[in-house]
């Protein structure tokens, strides 16, 4: 039913293209004004919505960088509930900041994280005590020119056509592609053949001839409430599996090629979750008939609950990272590095 409601909107759709296409155009002539800075600017993002991994990509970056420089990140803080300029702290509230960039601070509580809608705006009021600001899903915020972007475009996208909103995912014409400096191919099977980088490079290489390289997501260790790793193993288990994510699917999979069994509920991305969630899934969790059994979300979710009403429960959250595939991290990291030392030269008094 929802597919076919998508294709009856394809006219939408057609409209919102030659919408997106003008105003990038206008852009690229310089009709519409882009404003960059003399510190280094980093752009994660991606042309379709949700679910294409910016946010573990926004932490390798963090990770890459932070031990060599004043870093802060910049988003517009997706799903809060209020608006302007705001500094994250560890103990801020999802529904006030977003729960992204909540996991950002919470992660990396020595570097700074800061929500704005008005990117420009933020960065002007960050750029004196910082070295460097990575910008989290801003490749179509063309009122700030970034010094560097990597574009991340998820591996399957690459087999369906290619359309705009609403029929499609895409909120960017393909053709976008221009503006990046690095690409990246995201949520890759472990191996991808020849033949397969090939289909995947031919369709990007009419528009950019950048360094295009290839990761995988990677889910590392179960954490309870406070962060330990789980220290049972959670293999074979029965895990009542609840998120709001763009696309749970690798995370059940992953579960379930552990030997488990999984019992999922899963809500839309970035939901927030209400008192009759929070009964229904400790009902559903009460209700399965095994002793070895697990409450488990991921990541991003875990920002967002209210864990004291868990307090009699064994939750745990699942972390992601990137892997980059074909030994690419190598490439990827000293591009990044010799664009962040090239700027700091460039602009040093």
């Amino acid at each position: 039913m929802i597919t076919l409601i998508r294709w009856i909107l394809w006219p939408v759709s057609l409209i919102y293209q030659c919408v997106v296409w003008v105003r990038n155009l206008c852009y690229d002539k310089g009709i519409f004004k882009s404003t960059s800075f003399d510190i280094p600017t980093i752009v994660v993002g991606n042309l379709a919505v949700g679910g294409t991994g910016k946010s573990p990509m926004t932490e390798y970056l963090i990770n890459l960088l932070s031990p060599h420089y004043r870093l802060a990140t910049l988003s517009r803080g997706y799903g809060r509930k209020t608006k302007g300029f705001h500094y994250v702290q560890t103990d801020s509230e999802a529904l006030q900041i977003g729960d992204e960039t909540l996991q950002f601070k919470r992660k990396f509580p020595h570097i700074t994280v800061v929500v704005s809608e008005d990117r420009c705006a933020g960065i002007q009021r960050i750029k004196n005590s910082h070295d460097l600001v990575l910008l989290d899903d801003a490749y179509q915020h063309r009122k700030l020119k970034p010094g560097f972007s990597i574009l991340l475009l998820e591996y399957r996208s690459f087999y369906k056509p290619v359309l705009m909103l609403p029929t499609g995912d895409f909120r960017d014409n393909f053709s976008a592609i221009r503006r990046a400096d690095l690409i990246v191919i995201t949520k890759c099977p472990d191996h991808i053949t020849t033949e397969h980088k090939r289909h995947i490079e031919q369709k990007i290489k009419k528009y950019n001839t950048v360094p295009i390289l290839y990761t995988r997501i990677a889910y590392d260790t179960p954490l309870d409430k406070i962060g330990k790793p789980i220290q049972s193993d959670i293999v074979g288990m029965d895990i009542l599996l609840f998120c709001g994510i763009a696309n749970p699917k690798p995370l059940v999979a992953y579960l379930e090629s552990k030997g488990n069994k999984v019992h999922p509920i899963l809500y839309r991305d970035h939901h927030n979750f209400t008192e009759k969630d929070y009964n229904h899934i400790k009902r559903a969790y009460e209700t399965i008939p095994s002793s070895n059994k697990l409450l488990l979300t991921s990541e991003k979710d875990f920002q967002r609950l209210d864990i004291m009403l868990f307090e009699n429960y064994p939750l745990g959250y699942i972390p992601i990272k990137t892997t980059f595939l074909d030994e690419g991290d190598k490439s990827f990291d000293s591009t990044v590095r010799n664009y962040v030392r090239q700027q700091h030269f460039v602009n040093k008094p």
